[in-house]
């Protein structure tokens, strides 16, 4: 039944011992010989095509292997995507659909605009009917949102998640001294980034997909003394959309070969934010309304309400931070990348850009409407 096990025993493997004891110790062994030589057979595999191919032709060949295999017990396509080194964006790539939604988000929380004009009055936006409906069916209904903080011009809610001890907050403010171009292109660049946040460690592009425009970032932030720094791997995406007024940036979590977990840091494998800014008036004016929905997972071992603290008043601080330095930015026309009129390629050579297949080179393209994706 094992004959490569057989082998490994004739070669110098251990002897039946006897009893039942023996017998499970020499399984074990068995096992590991296999498990080994399984392993190391795949290496092998996958150092032979990194020879005999390059690395796009490497990444159509996983892309299929990884859609044919997918949904199989043990998702070996993981494995083999892992063990070549590829990230597989056709599994990870930021889709339209996520963006319209949050686009969506927005404009329902924009016709509610009582809910922004009377303090007090509405203490959580409610769930479209749609949704609660679903929500419902499903016997998984989300919880309702509830008012944390209520100022004039900035508005955070929480509610938890289900299943989980975490919250997922929602700002909804106002900037009216700036203009969203600019407020978009500071969010953007990650140089200026290093420059007006003193908490980056680290943080870098790691790859871009010139299918959709998203791209693969590794950030590094300190975390408040005495708990370890955490790292986060992240796929993000954006869209200009002129016709309809309105920017949109979603990113969230991925896992990518090139980045593998560091003993330094400790690995925030759970995250996700949306931004919306829909101008008053122009991109280039000032004025504007944006909504942040966020959520991720620190992995501390706090208290929920001491985590939910942390993060109520770390949010409205990074966003003033934002604003300051967006102010800083145009003030003392600090030079920062527009990121709306440059194709996404140009946005650096730091990171490696992904070659579409020619089945897929015309999905993702932007209609008249949209200016860029990045």
């Amino acid at each position: 039944a094992f004959p490569a096990c057989d082998s490994a025993c004739r070669a110098g493997g251990p002897r039946l011992i006897g009893g039942a004891a023996g017998t499970a110790r020499l399984l074990a062994n068995q096992c590991r010989f296999v498990t080994g030589l399984r392993v190391r057979r795949a290496q092998q595999i996958a150092q032979l095509y990194g020879r005999l191919y390059s690395e796009s032709s490497r990444r159509v060949l996983l892309g299929r292997l990884w859609r044919r295999l997918r949904g199989r017990p043990g998702h070996a396509s993981a494995l083999m995507a892992a063990l070549a080194g590829v990230f597989v964006w056709d599994e990870e790539r930021i889709q339209e659909e996520e963006l319209q939604r949050s686009i969506d988000e927005m404009k329902r929380l924009e016709e509610m605009s009582h809910v922004f004009q009377r303090s007090g009055v509405e203490r959580h936006p409610p769930e479209p009917k749609s949704q609660r409906e679903g929500n419902e069916d499903s016997g998984s209904k989300e919880q309702p949102w509830e008012m944390v903080m209520d100022k004039k011009h900035f508005k955070l809610w929480r509610r938890p998640i289900t299943g989980t001890h975490l919250y997922q907050y929602r700002v909804f403010g106002t900037y009216t001294d700036v203009t969203p171009r600019q407020f978009f292109n500071v969010q953007l660049d990650t140089e200026y980034r290093k420059k007006w946040d003193a908490l980056v460690i680290k943080l870098e592009v790691i790859e871009r997909d010139v299918v959709s425009g998203s791209e693969v970032l590794h950030w590094v932030t300190h975390f408040p003394y005495p708990m370890y720094s955490r790292d986060y791997v992240y796929v993000r995406r954006y869209s200009v959309d002129q016709e309809n007024n309105v920017m949109v940036l979603v990113s969230r979590a991925v896992e990518h070969p090139s980045v593998p977990e560091s003993p330094e840091f400790v690995r925030v494998r759970s995250y996700e934010s949306q931004m919306v800014i829909r101008p008053h008036k122009s991109f280039d004016e000032n004025g504007f309304d944006y909504l942040l929905t966020y959520s991720d997972n620190p992995q501390t071992v706090f208290p929920r309400y001491c985590v939910s603290w942390m993060v109520s008043s770390g949010m409205p601080d990074f966003l003033e931070k934002l604003h300051m330095a967006t102010l800083k930015a145009k003030n003392m026309e600090i030079k920062v990348k527009d990121y709306i009129s440059s194709k996404p390629l140009e946005t650096g050579s730091e990171a490696k850009a992904t070659t579409p297949s020619s089945e897929r080179k015309n999905e993702g393209s932007c209609g008249p409407a949209r200016i860029e994706y990045a």
